[in-house]
């Protein structure tokens, strides 16, 4: 890894919390895995299929004397999922806060991907140019990313009275862009199904929060950012793309015990591309 936590134990903002973070390989989920375990949480880091670069991440956090571990799991399959939990429970401790990162990557049992859907999700695909099966696929699975890792952790922290969830949204849910339809979809249905949470675990001491980056400059996104970069960055009040630091810190100001009365917040994390 390139960066690393040395240097920052002082502000250790976060020291006893455990965090598991879906998708924390590489991209936002890495840089919030890094960030967080600077300020002294132990991080669940939870990959699909790279398990190189989630090893990577688990080895600069505890070279600069942080706590990681790496978990494989794809968060849509419950029993892997499960499993993940179990491990960080017992090596880690009690989940404190869930970060719903990741974007479930597996097709359904008997089919196969066709070109178009072996894209990054982000890819703005033509409505025109696309079939239904295509459309429910981006959408499902990025809705599934969400429910099923929330659904398994949930109720340990209704049991503990104590928990906090954030998921990593976009701002292409809310704001129109040719051929994102399926993203869009998705990525509504994330907020809808959070914002739905709201009532129901606040009760339970539960805190259910959204961050939704912009445009962001990630190993995923880098063809389609670098070739509209500047046109991009000049739609934006901040006049620059965002990078994976920049959501990072969004998210670690939702983690903090001191945001314990923050519950159903959209934070929009776009360098000023979306005014509510």
């Amino acid at each position: 890894m390139e960066k690393s936590i040395e240097g920052h134990k002082s502000f250790a903002l976060l020291q006893g919390q455990v965090v598991l973070i879906t998708g924390a390989s590489r991209g936002i989920g890495a840089a919030t895995a890094l960030l967080l375990a600077r300020h002294g949480a132990a991080i669940g880091v939870n990959y699909h299929q790279n398990a190189e670069r989630a090893r990577e991440v688990v080895e600069a956090i505890r070279t600069s004397g942080g706590h990681a571990i790496a978990l494989q799991a794809s968060v849509d399959n419950a029993h892997e999922v499960e499993a993940m939990v179990q491990q960080v429970e017992q090596e880690l401790g009690p989940i404190d806060t869930l970060i719903l990162n990741a974007i479930a990557g597996s097709k359904p049992a008997g089919e196969t991907a066709r070109p178009s859907e072996a894209r990054d999700s982000w890819t703005f695909n033509s409505f025109l140019d696309s079939t239904w099966e295509q459309y429910q696929h981006i959408a499902m699975r990025t809705l599934a990313g969400v429910y099923v890792p929330a659904r398994i952790v949930t109720p340990l922290m209704v049991e503990r009275k104590h928990g906090n969830l954030i998921a990593v949204s976009s701002t292409v849910a809310r704001i129109p862009y040719s051929g994102a339809g399926a993203l869009a979809a998705g990525k509504a249905g994330v907020e809808a199904l959070l914002k739905a949470l709201v009532p129901e675990l606040g009760p339970h001491g539960i805190r259910v929060n959204v961050v939704a980056p912009g445009a962001v400059e990630t190993e995923a996104s880098t063809p389609y950012i670098q070739a509209h970069k500047e046109t991009i960055s000049q739609a934006l009040p901040l006049r620059r793309v965002g990078q994976p630091e920049d959501i990072a810190a969004a998210i670690l100001l939702l983690t903090l015990p001191q945001a314990s009365y923050l519950t159903g917040n959209y934070l929009a994390a776009g360098g000023g591309n979306y005014l509510p």
